[in-house]
């Protein structure tokens, strides 16, 4: 735009430009008043000459890949009065000199890597009305004098590090409508921790300050929120009893969720008759109590999960259109669901609710999202749920429902998810395609007692992804209509009796398939032979599988089809080796007799022996051919390649009982449970295995019951070791899958420190966290065991490395950039909701849950259960794969910390970004590095993109893809910077989110 032939301003937003720009040369626009370029791919930096732009009013470059620190000369841009920086790389300190930035009324640094304290500078923007530093790194204390700006109305530094405690008089005295503190380390004074604030100014009307470290009660103090319409404090470590908020009569939003609050939930909150509240957040508290009724007509979502709330559902909702009363204690039937309003989301599930579901349909005409999974419901699925006619998400799982399934619910207009796994539903799946374009994008019907053929009605679901009919039994053939279905990513058609070969027009999209447990036969077609052999096997024993995956560590197809050996030949076999066997014991004896009788000796590297135990258990295991034996000099030199050895998965179990970390262990490490193994700790394993479990057992969730009995006699088999113990599946009688991780002998605390620091992890239940499900402790030193989910199909490990036995296909970009929100998710939830941190992050503890691969946490928090001895070993260790935090290295007696895992989770993004194993040494031009340092010296030459997995190669095409890979690989960078500039969980949980 030109004025009086002179170019007043160059606007070139949202044009999807992709390029390095040298912002120098608008300085010889000297009428340049307005310079805009958000929303694009452009990369560049701040020219030192910026105080050259001397008519410049308006600056905004946001949404760009701008990378430098801010120069000082940029406080000479006098005439400046909007300056908006936000969604770049950004880094450093802001400058002192920013204070001459004189007219300036906007100011949006938000999204960047900026680092340091704030400068009290910014104090003497007088002017400023919009302030917003959110989401990046700065620290310290928030300085004093925000609360003296008379005209600023928004102040946002929310995602950031600052500490301290919180000023009284900024809230009290500022003039802002808008202020966001949240996703801090802010804490509450000594003399605010009975009283939480003193006062807040009339003109603030939206306070987040969410996510931080508060603490103190809401009791008689509701009053100071008078004149707030939104109201954030949740994510806070507050406790007490809740107010009533009797006075506040503008308030429209209030989220106190994921606290300590306790006690009941105040009536008043529910019945609005002095409230116009339109949200009301208590989820994640101890609230107690029941609920009769809710009679607020303004209130429209409400949110009370994860309480022990308890009693029946209540009588009537009044104007909730979003209700979550899930992860409570609920009792009773559905048929007060009669008299709810206009429902649009419902969640019930992870309840105790009984009964049938009633065909209620009126008030639900609205309803779009219905989960009443994990509760006890029984009887036929009600027709009335074919007839809402918005609904998109279904949930009836993990019931006791019978019956046929009503196969319209496949063809509904608007279905897109439809989950009906673990019942006893029965009949065939017959249906007819529906005249309309189906949505359904999920179909979970998995371990239900469905017959009858595979359904050819399933080639005309065109938006399927994940389809799950695993543990039925469904018989035939798979029809080739199924290759109609070209957005397929996930099928699963395992422990069903189909037959035939299978299709060789499956869709190429496929990223997770399921055969086993079947009766196929014929060759795997070509298209499929990028799945494992897991993929196909057990079961399937007349299917061919040519030229399988080396080292797999499968058996060979040809096993898999027949037997080879003959009896007679295996009767020699055995025969032969019982006889070598009995013939080396003799001999043994006899050396032991006749050698002379001298003073014990302490076992030296070079005396440990890779020797079989005979366990007094009438069951046994057998080792694979995976182990090597380790002498000294492996002893020495092998701690780096024990990252890339695998076990077979002959290596199985009988019996619970006849397992221990013993002497026999492999030194390996399996990319499917994640545990890494050093030789250093093979002289200390020596540790016999009961003839049964006779301590006791102890549950950290209230949903799972056994006895020890039962899982002595579960059929188990070997999952990996590491330094602290092994790790194996079990299996029990009721089908349940467990991890049981057994510790080496002397690395568990004494039984009262570890049953204490045990009971903070009970009821565990978050998406991106592996939930513990008990423990045992035996009666000798040995038997200590802990025991977790199982997650299926296997950890980030053994899907990411490019290397033999690698599961499926590379990870996508976006699914590499969900798995990251995922893990950073876990971990955010246990550095704040639970206050520990992970204490041994790496790939393999990262496990891959189902179809849709939801990246979950594991083998978190070992270090509060094992001794100081122990939690060295586990930190060593991860100095041996190249995830141990730079000050745990110079520590004495180091321990992990919240930093210590954000530089652990740095570390992943990095093997994310790269496809490489941090543990591997990366070759260089100066030699062979680690990956961290390969990856920042290819950044300081300005060749970051060099870094990226070669399979991601066709992705960098897409402008889109590769600005959200150079974002999350700044992110990294950030994780792995020395202590004191690493950003905190938050601040990258929050990064990764908006990317």
């Amino acid at each position: 735009m030109c004025n009086g032939g002179n170019v007043a301003a160059v606007v070139l937003d949202n044009l999807g430009l992709f390029a390095d720009v040298d912002l120098s040369v608008f300085a010889n626009l000297t009428m340049l008043v307005k310079l805009s370029m958000a929303n694009n791919s452009i990369a560049g930096k701040i020219p030192n000459n910026i105080d050259s732009f001397k008519s410049l009013e308006y600056l905004d470059l946001s949404g760009n890949l701008f990378a430098s620190s801010l120069p000082p000369d940029v406080g000479k841009l006098g005439s400046l009065k909007n300056l908006s920086l936000a969604g770049n790389n950004f880094s450093g300190p802001i400058p002192d000199t920013i204070s001459g930035l004189i007219s300036i009324q906007s100011l949006d640094l938000s999204h960047n890597s900026f680092s340091g304290p704030l400068p009290s500078s910014l104090m003497k923007l007088i002017g400023l009305v919009y302030l917003n530093l959110s989401v990046n790194g700065f620290t310290k204390k928030i300085p004093k004098g925000f609360e003296m700006m008379e005209n600023l109305e928004v102040l946002d530094l929310h995602g950031n590090m600052l500490d301290g405690n919180l000023d009284p008089q900024l809230l009290l005295l500022t003039t802002a409508t808008h202020v966001d503190l949240s996703g801090n380390l802010i804490v509450n004074s000594a003399s605010q921790q009975q009283k939480f604030l003193p006062g807040i100014s009339e003109s603030v009307k939206y306070l987040n300050l969410s996510h931080n470290q508060l603490t103190g009660s809401l009791v008689n103090e509701a009053q100071i929120f008078g004149n707030m319409n939104v109201l954030d404090l949740s994510y806070n470590q507050l406790s007490g009893e809740l107010p009533s908020f009797n006075f506040v009569y503008d308030l429209q939003v209030l989220k106190l969720g994921n606290n300590r609050f306790s006690g009941f939930i105040p009536n008043d909150l529910l019945k609005g008759d002095a409230l116009v509240l339109t949200e009301l957040d208590l989820s994640g508290n101890n609230l107690t109590g029941s609920i009769s009724m809710i009679t607020s007509t303004t209130l429209r979502t409400l949110n009370l999960s994860s309480n022990a709330l308890s009693g029946e559902l209540p009588f009537v909702t009044g104007s909730s259109a979003v209700l979550d009363l899930s992860n409570n204690q609920f009792e009773g039937n559905l048929t007060r669901m009669l008299k709810w309003g206009n429902i649009e989301y419902l969640d019930l599930s992870h309840n105790r609710l009984s009964g049938n579901i009633p065909e209620v349909t009126a008030q639900f005409l609205r309803l779009y999202h219905l989960n009443l999974s994990h509760n006890t419901l029984i009887g036929t699925l009600p027709k009335v749920i074919t007839q809402f006619p918005k609904t998109t998400v279904l949930d009836l799982s993990f019931n006791q429902l019978d019956g046929p399934l009503l196969t319209s619910l496949l063809t509904l207009p608007t279905i897109e998810e439809l989950h009906l796994q673990n019942n006893a539903l029965v009949g065939s799946i017959d249906f007819s395609p529906s005249a309309s374009t189906p949505k359904l994008r999920v179909l979970d019907l998995s371990h239900n007692q469905f017959g009858g053929y595979f359904p050819d009605g399933f080639g005309s679901l065109t938006a399927l992804q994940v389809l799950d009919i695993a543990g039925n039994n469904l018989s035939g053939s798979i029809p080739t209509s199924m290759g109609n279905v070209s957005s397929l990513t996930s099928l699963d058609i395992s422990e069903n009796h189909f037959t035939g070969p299978l299709p060789k027009n499956l869709p190429n999209s496929l990223q997770s398939l399921n055969a086993s447990l079947n009766d196929f036969s014929g060759v795997v077609p070509d298209n499929l032979r990028k799945f494992p052999l897991s993929s196909f096997y057990p079961g399937n024993f007349e299917l061919q599988f040519p030229n399988p995956p080396s080292g797999s560590g499968q058996a060979s197809t040809e096993n898999h089809r027949n037997k080879q050996l003959k009896t007679i030949i295996k009767v020699v076999i055995i025969v032969a080796c019982v006889v070598v066997l009995v013939i080396v014991i003799l001999l043994a004896m006899f050396i032991y007799l006749r050698a002379p009788r001298k003073p014990q000796a302490q076992v030296t590297d070079k005396d440990v022996r890779r020797q079989a135990q005979s366990t007094p258990s009438a069951f046994s295991s057998r080792e694979g051919a995976g182990g090597r034996v380790v002498s000294a000099q492996d002893v020495a030199t092998s701690r780096k390649a024990s990252s890339s050895e695998i076990i077979s998965p002959d290596e199985k179990m009988t019996a619970i009982t006849g397992f221990s970390p013993s002497k026999a262990s492999h030194f390996t490490w399996s990319p499917e449970s994640g545990d890494s193994y050093t030789a250093e700790s093979l002289p200390r394993l020596d540790v016999r295995s009961p003839d049964s479990l006779g301590g006791e057992l102890y549950f950290l969730d209230d949903t799972i019951s056994f006895t020890a009995e039962e899982l002595s006699r579960a059929p188990a088999e070997v999952l990996g070791r590491s330094s602290h113990g092994t790790s194996y599946r079990a299996t029990l009688d009721n089908g349940l899958l467990l991890t049981v991780k057994w510790l080496r002998e002397g690395v568990a605390k004494q039984r009262k420190d570890f049953t204490k620091e045990a009971k903070k992890f009970a009821n565990i239940r978050h998406p991106n966290v592996v939930g513990l499900r008990g423990y045992y402790w035996g009666p000798t030193q040995h038997e200590k065991l802990i025991l977790s989910d199982y997650i299926s199909p296997g950890s980030l490990a053994s899907f990411l490395y490019d290397r033999p036995g690698r599961k499926g296909p590379p990870l996508t970009w976006p699914l590499r950039l969900k798995i990251s929100v995922d893990i950073a998710r876990g971990l955010n939830y246990l550095h704040f909701d639970r206050e520990v941190p992970h204490g041994n992050l790496k790939a393999s503890n990262v496990l891959l849950d189902g179809p849709d691969l939801n990246a979950r946490v594991a083998d978190y928090c070992l270090h509060r259960l094992m001794t100081q001895a122990g939690t060295i070993e586990q930190i060593l260790d991860a100095g041996v794969l190249g995830y141990r935090a730079p000050e745990l290295a110079a520590s004495k007696k180091p321990l992990p910390s919240f930093k210590s895992d954000v530089y652990a989770f740095g570390v992943i993004l990095l093997e994310l970004m790269t496809g490489k194993c941090a543990g591997d040494v990366v070759s260089g031009e100066d030699g062979g590095v680690d990956l961290t340092d390969w990856v920042r010296l290819k950044v300081a030459e300005g060749r970051g993109s060099d870094c990226f997995d070669n399979a991601l190669s066709a992705e960098m095409g897409n402008q889109v893809m590769e600005k959200q890979m150079k974002e999350v690989l700044a992110i990294a960078l950030r994780c792995i910077r020395s202590v004191s500039e690493r950003p905190g969980i938050k601040t990258v949980y929050e990064d990764l989110s908006s990317i």
